[in-house]
């Protein structure tokens, strides 16, 4: 499955990637160094998923869906467990005792976030809002996942119109950072 389309398809693809990183966490043995580079993996995708979705798709769920503000603000207190796990678990290696908890925590999250955005919010989305927008908004999410963070930053605001500022800056330091330490690259 390739990335474009609407917003909708955009987001499932991001999904399924999330999904094949954390497949391959569960298939290697506990301790090994692959596991960091996978978690290292699933974490950059998911940080760009998340500054995307916070910047366009919950802003357009507040506007479109009814009862849009109460949905969106579960979608990022999800966002914001789930970026607290992955800024504890940026500091284990495969082989530190936390590594285990914390990836295990972290995946049954997700597993729930994803879940709960493809069974009931897209479907209202969908609805809700005609082709044309759910197209401008897939073109608007694969822009700001080009220079969204890639490092979780539990303390950067997640609502507009702080966040549309503030990502593109920490997303350059995150790319450069990750380009430096050879993050999310197999050694």
């Amino acid at each position: 499955m390739g990335h474009g389309g609407n917003v909708i398809d955009e987001l499932v693809t991001d999904h399924r990637e999330v999904e094949e990183f954390f497949g391959r966490i569960e298939a290697l043995p506990s301790g090994d160094k692959d596991r960091k580079v996978y978690a290292d993996q699933a974490t950059i995708e998911l940080v760009r998923h998340s500054v995307a979705e916070e910047i366009y798709l919950y802003p357009a769920v507040r506007e479109h869906v009814a009862g849009g503000d109460v949905i969106a603000d579960r979608e990022i207190d999800d966002h914001s467990r789930a970026e607290r796990l992955m800024k504890d678990l940026e500091g284990c290696d495969a082989d530190d005792p936390d590594f285990d908890r914390l990836i295990g925590m972290l995946m049954t999250e997700v597993r729930s976030h994803l879940a709960d955005e493809e069974q009931n919010l897209f479907p209202r989305l969908r609805a809700a809002c005609p082709p044309e927008t759910l197209d401008e908004l897939g073109d608007k999410v694969r822009q700001a996942k080009k220079v969204a963070p890639t490092r979780p930053h539990p303390l950067r605001p997640d609502t507009p119109p702080a966040n549309k500022l503030l990502a593109p800056g920490a997303g350059l330091v995150d790319r450069l950072r990750d380009a430096l330490s050879g993050r999310g690259k197999k050694g």
